[in-house]
């Protein structure tokens, strides 16, 4: 099995007739889902997300996968394909279209239709779209895509095989093989099979649940626990709070607010767009005169209502969070209020969740989530629905895709117990190269690519050395020290004037330590120091070692001598 070395050169040129592979996001961490496949000069795009920022990425908004190693080649781009809907396969694509506008895209009709509202957003018009089915093949410069049918947390999602004259690669996007899915679609195995006969060079395959024993539940299996939800609660008001892309589970609270005779308000702006988009396609069902208006639900009692929210991930901004912190404009808890947690619980953002969770109790509310009660059902195959994957397409080589280092590696021991050659399976990470040589894949290098992160409008500016900063001033504060020296006689004229934010409340802890600034100013100017830098550094020293010996803090400091 492959393991990247850090020390990867950069990849040489392709060799004809071979296929690259180039993993710009998703091979490492869950989320920026992004790889390029190279073949006779020309590049096809599969999927192109974003990663939400953990607490160690303080003020980031979204993290981007790094466009640097294809940004001179957009050219050669003739199109992204998006394997289904939510944030993480498509949130990036608006960004990668500030570079070149009229990048194809091709994708399903539900994904297409939830991408239309970021492009708006953003202000992208005229960019060439073209919507796809299940078993449809469309002719993409030297590739030739085949998209199937799978299932996911979210509808209208396919998996793509691209074929080329150096062999077939079958993505499988994200998936799982509920075998009773609410719109009957499931994943095509046959199609699966199918592809196998003919025969797979490279299955990618997505590896979030590889490391869970058994079979996923099924999503049907979360109607009985909601049916039972709604009758214990009913005589009070019930708030769900979901993913606003995951239509099926918002179907199955529609259908037992129908059921138990509740009205049903949307909560949250992304949560009334899709599921608007997701009604007006078809793709979720809405009985006449269930929807009301959040505004109107003073008009009905608490017990004849429910609300279906954004905010599931305990984002601080969400309709969830608002709500819990007594913050909405429109909805405020009332003891006896049950709140059902319809999610996961993302890795990064347990903290919030539960902070959010402590708000409602607080509030009186009667909490259900995943952790006592089955409210919730994963998107992604375990690795039970993996190995059978992997036996019916039998493919010459493997490569994980999709989860953190971990599951990349419990997604390949998988492949390999079913009988592919372990050196046929390659576990790389972004950026690592991978070509299909004579139907052999084999890593080639590795290109640079890092994380890009979105603060407010800017994109790519803000660095990991800049995180650092943030992350310093957050835990420890920081200390300026401003003294004004007098450019003739070298001697201090003014300070040193010592302010500190988030480290003392009071500013005589100082008193101590200025004579130790003067002492040393001094002696440095006594030396023949003039330099106004090196006196900063003098400064930046004293103060760092009397903080660590005396409070055992490092904090910023950032040290100014001004001449006069």
């Amino acid at each position: 099995m492959s393991h990247p070395h850090p020390d990867l050169s950069a990849p040489g040129p392709l060799a004809p007739g071979a296929l690259r592979v180039i993993p710009l996001g998703g091979l490492g961490e869950v989320g920026r889902n992004m790889t390029v496949f190279e073949y006779d000069g020309k590049l096809l795009i599969v999927d192109c997300g974003v990663l939400f920022p953990d607490e160690n990425q303080p003020g980031v908004d979204l993290i981007l996968p790094d466009f640097e190693p294809i940004r001179d080649r957009l050219d050669d781009v003739v199109a992204v394909v998006l394997t289904h809907g939510h944030e993480d396969h498509i949130g990036g694509l608006p960004y990668l279209l500030r570079e070149r506008g009229d990048i194809p895209v091709v994708g399903s009709q539900l994904t297409l239709a939830l991408l239309e509202g970021k492009l708006k957003e953003h202000r992208h018009r005229n960019v060439p779209q073209q919507t796809v089915v299940e078993g449809e093949k469309l002719q993409i410069g030297p590739f030739v895509c085949e998209f199937v049918a799978v299932n996911h947390s979210i509808p209208d999602a396919l998996a793509v095989a691209i074929k080329t004259p150096a062999g077939v690669v079958l993505h499988t996007g994200d998936f799982k093989m509920d075998q009773l899915p609410l719109d009957n679609r499931i994943t095509d195995l046959r199609a699966f099979a199918r592809l196998g006969e003919e025969g797979v060079d490279l299955f990618m395959v997505d590896s979030t649940n590889s490391e869970v024993p058994g079979f996923t539940t099924h999503e049907r299996a979360i109607a009985p626990v909601l049916d039972g939800v709604f009758t214990r609660a009913k005589n009070q008001r019930i708030i769900v709070a979901c993913f606003a892309s995951h239509v099926h589970r918002v179907q199955q609270v529609m259908d037992a607010a129908v059921k138990h005779r509740r009205k049903v308000a949307y909560v949250g702006r992304s949560m009334v767009r899709n599921m608007g988009v997701a009604r007006d396609l078809g793709f979720l069902n809405v009985p006449g005169d269930t929807l009301i208006d959040m505004r109107d639900l003073d008009n009905y009692p608490p017990e004849q209502v429910v609300l279906v929210s954004t905010g599931s991930q305990g984002e601080p901004m969400s309709a969830l969070s608002r709500i819990a912190a007594n913050d909405h404009n429109v909805v405020h808890l009332q003891p006896g209020d049950t709140v059902v947690l319809a999610s996961s619980l993302i890795p990064g953002n347990e903290n919030s969740v539960y902070r959010v969770i402590n708000g409602l109790i607080r509030h009186g509310a009667n909490v259900i989530h995943k952790g006592n009660a089955l409210v919730h059902v994963s998107g992604h195959a375990s690795a039970g629905e993996l190995l059978y994957c992997y036996n019916i397409v039998k493919p010459r080589n493997v490569m994980p895709v999709h989860g953190e280092v971990r599951h990349l590696h419990a997604n390949a021991d998988l492949a390999v117990q079913t009988g592919v050659p372990r050196e046929n399976v390659v576990v790389v990470e972004d950026g690592v190269v991978v070509d299909l040589i004579d139907r052999k894949a084999v890593v080639a290098g590795k290109v640079d690519c890092g994380y890009v992160f979105v603060d407010g409008s800017t994109v790519g500016d803000i660095t990991e050395t800049s995180l650092k900063d943030r992350r310093i001033l957050g835990d420890e504060g920081f200390i300026s020290v401003i003294a004004v020296m007098d450019s003739v006689t070298g001697k201090l004229t003014a300070g040193p004037e010592i302010q500190a934010r988030g480290f003392a409340e009071d500013d005589t802890v100082f008193d101590d330590l200025k004579p130790k600034i003067e002492a040393e100013i001094e002696k440095a100017i006594g030396s023949g120091l003039d330099d106004m830098y090196q006196l900063q550094q003098v400064i930046r020293r004293v103060v760092g070692k009397w903080v660590s010996d005396t409070h055992r803090r490092r904090p910023m400091i950032i040290p100014v001598v001004v001449e006069s």
